[in-house]
C-alpha cells in the first residue's frame, strides 16, 4: 500500500471524532497498518463531566442560597462535591453498587459512621467487583450516586466528614 497523506490522516481522525460523538463513546483507539514500517495509531478521548444529584443535595443547597452572608466560595463548595476534602472519588470507570447484592442492606447510608478502609460501595468493572474503601474515618454526609449507576474515573461517590 502507498503512504497516506497528512490530509487523509486528518480526515480519518475527524471521522473517528464524529464516530465517538455519534455513538456516545468516551474513548476510541485505532491502529492503521499501511505497510512495512508505516502505520498510524490514534486515540481519541472525550472528557465527560459527570453530573450527579442526590436527595440530600436539595436541603443543603437551600440554606446556602437563602443565607444573606453566604460567600461565593461556600456556594461553589456545595455545587462541586468533587472539591470537598472528604470526597471519596471513583478510582475507575464502572458501575457503582451500594450493596453487595440486589436487595441487601447498603454498605453505608447518610449519617453512618465509617472507619478508614471500610468498604463503602462496590464498582463493577469488566465483570470484577472492586470494593471501594473509605479514605478516612468519619460520618457519611452525602451519597452522590444511586445503586447501579455508571461512574467515570475521578467522579465523586460520597462525602465523609
Amino acid at each position: 500500500m502507498s503512504k497516506q497523506s497528512p490530509e487523509q490522516d486528518v480526515d480519518f481522525i475527524k471521522a473517528l471524532a464524529e464516530l465517538l460523538n455519534a455513538n456516545e463513546l468516551t474513548e476510541l483507539s485505532v491502529k492503521r497498518e499501511y505497510g512495512d514500517d508505516d502505520s498510524l495509531e490514534v486515540r481519541v478521548v472525550k472528557q465527560v463531566n459527570v453530573v450527579t444529584t442526590s436527595v440530600a443535595a436539595a436541603p443543603v443547597a437551600a440554606p446556602v442560597l437563602a443565607a444573606p452572608s453566604a460567600t461565593p466560595a461556600a456556594a461553589v463548595a456545595v455545587e462541586d462535591p468533587a472539591q470537598h476534602p472528604g470526597a471519596v472519588t471513583s478510582p475507575m470507570v464502572g458501575t457503582a453498587y451500594l450493596a453487595a447484592e440486589p436487595g441487601a442492606t447498603p454498605f453505608v447510608t447518610v449519617g453512618a459512621t465509617v472507619s478508614e478502609g471500610q468498604t463503602v460501595l462496590i464498582i463493577e468493572a469488566m465483570k470484577t467487583m472492586n470494593h471501594i474503601p473509605a479514605t478516612k474515618s468519619g460520618v457519611v454526609k452525602r451519597v452522590l450516586v444511586s445503586d447501579g449507576t455508571p461512574v467515570e474515573f475521578g467522579a465523586p461517590l460520597l462525602i465523609i466528614e
